[in-house]
């Protein structure tokens, strides 16, 4: 009877402890992460880089029976050159958008009023008040800085991606050695084998997916003779994997372009109407048809990570925010003490693809 009190007493002082412990490292890992942001975003675009191209070689050698070697050569390729031409056309293309961004911003005042018409006066004054006073100049100024920095980290990515795809074969040997004993060793290859599949699939089917948007929006573009066609396509590309907010952003801008360019209100409507059709279409039929139900992120945690990641490591960080939370979600899985933790960032509390109910495990 005497030891109860005692054990009473303690439990708070271990849940405190616990508690300290835990905001310690949380402070310095998102510490870390900032100051790290430098090194580590390069290598975790490597990183799903990576699982890009295996998933793509996986599908080769599924559909053509390929060698292995073979298929992850045409992966590489496909990726890489792929990648070096979104960068390429940002590159070029975003340097003369911010040079001429002064005179659309001098016309845009004039632009709004072509769709009084159409809207009345109390939408126009919020689309004055609103659109007008953005800052253009110190948009294009964010959006050239990216493009340029991420052509001049493709040296480096394109180098760790071909270090990972050679050490792929000997990465699961290497664990089974470092694990020390057969069940830690397949435990931790279970856990990367996990992580390793839900990234490959939300990769690669959000690629597809936002190649469909593009290639659709480019067709939109191109008919309407829209200046910088290839840079809003690509950047339709990319904006697509923000969630949310990505294809709002990716409808917004070549719109108010239109607006500007164009002396009808025609064009302008055609984007946001036709375009706007197209995201809503895909984002709220394709990509969950597409995608089913294997991430499982609660609908709040994914906006939740989006302005983590986005205070943390900037527009890169909006990118990567969805990728990363599934990460740090499958881990969590995995470690008994964090399931709880898991289970609150699910959507519906269930883990592994798995019909029942982890709290009753």
């Amino acid at each position: 009877m005497t030891t109860k009190p005692d054990e009473t007493r303690t439990r708070p002082r271990l849940s405190l402890t616990v508690l300290r412990d835990v905001t310690i490292v949380a402070t310095l890992g998102v510490l870390a992460l900032y100051a790290g942001a430098g090194f580590l975003i390069p290598l975790t675009l490597a990183l799903l880089v990576n699982v890009l191209i295996i998933a793509l070689s996986d599908r080769v050698i599924a559909v053509t029976r390929a060698p292995v070697w073979l298929a992850n050569i045409a992966a590489v390729t496909v990726v890489l050159a792929g990648l070096f031409m979104i960068m390429y056309i940002l590159g070029s293309q975003a340097t003369q958008f911010a040079r001429s961004v002064g005179t659309y911003e001098n016309q845009f005042d004039g632009a709004v009023n072509r769709i009084t018409g159409l809207v009345g006066n109390d939408v126009t004054s919020f689309i004055r008040d609103n659109l007008v006073s953005i800052d253009m100049s110190y948009v294009a100024r964010l959006l050239l800085g990216s493009a340029t920095s991420l052509l001049n980290q493709f040296l480096l990515i394109s180098l760790y991606v071909a270090f990972l795809m050679a050490e792929r074969l000997a990465m699961r040997k290497k664990i089974q050695l470092a694990a020390g004993n057969p069940e830690t060793g397949a435990e931790l290859s279970a856990l990367l084998d996990a992580i390793s599949q839900s990234l490959q699939r939300y990769v690669g089917v959000k690629t597809f997916i936002s190649l469909i948007t593009a290639g659709i929006s480019y067709s939109v573009f191109r008919m309407l003779g829209l200046e910088y066609a290839e840079t809003w396509a690509v950047l339709t590309f990319a904006l697509n994997f923000i969630p949310s907010i990505g294809s709002i952003i990716a409808v917004i801008f070549p719109a108010m372009i239109a607006l500007v360019q164009f002396e009808t209100v025609g064009p302008f409507l055609i984007i946001v109407l036709g375009c706007g059709t197209i995201q809503f279409l895909i984002g709220n039929f394709l990509d969950p048809a597409m995608l089913g139900r294997s991430l499982n992120m609660s609908t709040f945690l994914v906006i939740l990570a989006l302005t983590f990641w986005s205070t943390v490591w900037g527009l890169i960080g909006a990118f990567l925010s969805v990728p990363l939370t599934v990460c740090i979600l499958i881990i969590f899985s995995h470690i008994p003490a964090l399931r709880p933790v898991a289970i609150l960032m699910s959507l519906d509390g269930r883990l592994d693809g798995n019909n029942t109910d982890p709290v009753s495990r």
